[in-house]
């Protein structure tokens, strides 16, 4: 029911009796209620975001979008995804059909809705092609966007999103394009479709759509139900995840800092806190002074990566406010929740996260901002803040835990450190200075020789192959160095520590050798193969496999702890290193 009157808050859905008229439809009027009213997606996606020449301001950032399924692969190769493209029609059909369309009927407009969005696959730049920062950045201003990609009224369109903070926009606002060859050919599309009355069908059932398939989520079994057999086919599950912990999922979603300000303080100590900026500020140390024994880089970028190495600030464990309950008051009082009403909430949610994302438009930026909760197992670098930050989650075991012995929280956690810090310097991040400025602040001649380097890193992952499909190393290239360097600078600053002497009881290993098998140990795993067929073609990073066998092959360290024979997969000839 609340579904249902939506749809016709939004202007009705063909597919079912929801008030849809073709003759009063438009598609500035449906885009600007989808996106500006409810923050759905749909033919492209914008948001306000740290410019990257600036990275001081903000600015309305635009780029593709609008894919239902996870890669234009799956709509692309169709002998490769015919079992995922037909439980993706069965999954539209049965949720019509749930809000009251007849089956024959809504099958057809959907299966129509599957040939768009396969329109919009063949148009959508694959990510391997998206790795150069500086090519992708276009500025221009609304007139220049206008005339660019004419399939809507821009300036009215965020005319009409930055009324809800009482902001006005003319047509000399300046946004960045990532994908202006998109939005060109996405006019071309829109303008075919919208020739017929059909077309015109279509276009509304497609965004009306992206509406619907987000909510399903929110109602009754019935229609949770209905998305297991398209799970099954993406990643070999179906689900059947305890409600209790799709709760919990869903409620740090929403509330993250103040679910995280609980696990803060039940499980996480404080002492771990510097002892990990002591390990940051070692692995740090060991990634500066590589760059000494680098050849490849001529002095004066040298100089200046040392800079921005030394540049880096961190954030540990979570944000000081979440213990002050006030504070965390003040951050979501305009999120206004009804215990009652699980389906409204989540729209207000929606319009709550549009809303203080459109307030930072005239906003400096704040750098010590947090962009991950506190209770996620996971880590990130920020090139436009040049900043890492390492939330309480993975300051946990396996990667961490103050009682262990540094061989294993350097293995584990030290190469996460590395890793993090790397990305600074991978394809992507080095074109960002010290500043967090997209800049080109490196010698000609030393790009050429690392893009040298950069190239074996893509061979050699282009060459591994899982469940008969070979990796894409050029999509992968960016966290492959990463995981590269952080092993190499994790296990430097590992040497450097005093010794630990006392072994591991009922392990025949050296301490040296614990270091790999923690790192290694993180990324046990076990997976389907439909879920490693996904990785391949849309994860930027490796297989778990690969991101332990990969860098352990390049690292003559680990082939004289553990005795590997010369020209063997594990100590091969030619070995790759960028940093």
């Amino acid at each position: 029911e609340p579904l249902q009157k939506l749809l016709k808050l939004i202007g009705g859905w063909n597919i079912t009796a929801s008030g849809y008229n073709a003759s009063t439809w438009t598609l500035q009027k449906t885009l600007q209620t989808l996106q500006n009213r409810y923050n759905m997606g749909g033919l492209f996606g914008w948001a306000v975001g740290e410019d990257d020449r600036n990275s001081s301001r903000h600015v309305i950032q635009i780029d593709q979008g609008g894919l239902t399924l996870p890669t234009r692969d799956n709509y692309l190769n169709r002998t490769a995804h015919e079992r995922v493209l037909t439980a993706y029609l069965d999954y539209m059909t049965r949720v019509a059909v749930l809000l009251g369309g007849d089956e024959e009927n809504s099958k057809r407009q959907m299966a129509d809705v599957i040939e768009f969005e396969t329109r919009l696959a063949e148009i959508t730049v694959p990510p391997e092609e998206r790795r150069d920062e500086e090519a992708q950045y276009h500025l221009m201003s609304l007139t220049e966007l206008q005339e660019h990609a004419p399939f809507i009224d821009w300036r009215s369109h965020f005319e009409d999103a930055l009324r809800l903070i009482k902001r006005k926009i003319t047509e000399k606002e300046r946004v960045v394009v990532y994908a202006p060859e998109y939005l060109e050919k996405l006019t071309h599309l829109v303008a075919n479709y919208s020739e017929t009355a059909k077309g015109r069908v279509i276009l509304n059932n497609y965004l009306v759509w992206q509406t619907v398939r987000s909510f399903t989520a929110c109602l009754s079994k019935a229609f949770r139900d209905a998305y297991k057999g398209l799970r099954k086919a993406l990643i070999g599950s179906d689900g059947g995840e305890e409600p209790w912990r799709y709760c919990i999922t869903d409620t740090t979603n929403v509330i993250g800092f103040a679910m995280g300000a609980m696990f803060v303080r039940e499980v996480f100590h404080g002492e771990s806190k510097p002892q990990a900026e002591e390990m940051i500020e070692a692995v740090r140390e060991a990634f500066k002074a590589n760059f000494v024994r680098l050849t490849w880089m001529d002095n004066h970028t040298r100089e200046l990566a040392i800079d921005k190495a030394d540049a880096i600030t961190d954030m540990i464990g979570f944000p000081d406010y979440i213990l002050d309950p006030e504070a965390l008051d003040a951050k979501y009082k305009d999120l206004d929740i009804d215990a009652s009403k699980y389906f409204e909430n989540n729209l207000r949610v929606n319009m709550f996260n549009l809303k203080k994302n459109l307030e930072k438009l005239d906003q400096p930026v704040n750098k010590t901002r947090w962009g991950m909760t506190p209770s996620t197992v996971n880590a990130y670098y920020t090139p436009t803040k040049n900043q890492i930050v390492f939330p309480a989650g993975i300051l946990q075991p396996p990667f961490y835990d103050m009682n262990n012995p540094r061989s294993l929280n350097y293995g584990a956690m030290g190469v996460v450190m590395g890793h993090e810090l790397t990305h600074a310097f991978d394809d992507q991040g080095r074109e960002y200075d010290k500043k967090g400025n997209l800049n080109q602040w490196w010698a000609n001649e030393t790009i050429d020789k690392f893009k040298e380097r950069a190239e074996c890193i893509r061979r050699q992952y282009s060459g591994y192959q899982v469940a008969g499909r070979a990796l894409n190393g050029r999509q992968t290239l960016g966290e492959n160095m990463a995981d590269n360097g952080g092993l190499r600078a994790a296990y430097h600053a590992f040497v450097a520590q005093p010794e630990d002497r006392q072994p591991l009881p009922g392990l025949n290993l050296t301490h040296r050798q614990l270091f790999f098998v923690a790192f290694a140990q993180v990324w046990c795993s076990a997976v389907t193969e439909e879920t490693l067929h996904l990785q391949i073609e849309k994860d930027p990073h490796a297989p778990p496999r690969f991101r332990v066998i990969g860098p352990l092959a390049n690292m003559p360290e680990f082939s004289a702890e553990f005795g590997c024979t010369p020209g063997t997969p594990m100590n091969p000839q030619r070995k790759c290193q960028v940093w």
